[in-house]
């Protein structure tokens, strides 16, 4: 299973960028899906996330500028972001929890690798 994280690159302050993320391989389920991101020096933080029934919750900074979504049927996520801000440049990660073989009692989480994500002031 690998979860691959694309659409970042440079944008201008209040530009627009939507990032994907594509889970490969075979799974049995897709749970918990979510977006990370990383600036330089600073510790990962939790952005936004959505549950399988399309359940979303973003972190205040984003909120309203961030959208979140997932298709089931193709495994994949989605980041529409809007109004960038020069703040908003870091690395981001998805992250996915799943259920690999449904004769596991429980599943795991699988993260992609970063797409950097610069907004120019």
């Amino acid at each position: 299973v690998q979860l691959q994280a694309s659409g970042g690159g440079l944008v201008q302050a209040g530009g627009s960028l939507t990032l994907s993320c594509t889970v490969s391989g075979s799974v049995f389920s897709v749970n918990f899906m979510a977006w990370y991101r990383q600036a330089p020096g600073k510790q990962r933080e939790l952005i936004a996330d959505i549950t399988r029934t399309g359940t979303a919750t973003y972190e205040d900074s984003v909120k309203g500028r961030f959208t979140i979504s997932r298709d089931n049927s193709k495994n994949t996520m989605s980041l529409q972001m809007n109004s960038l801000k020069a703040e908003d440049t870091a690395a981001y990660y998805c992250v996915a929890n799943i259920w690999v073989d449904p004769a596991d009692s429980t599943s795991n989480d699988y993260w992609g690798q970063g797409t950097q994500v610069t907004v120019s002031s």
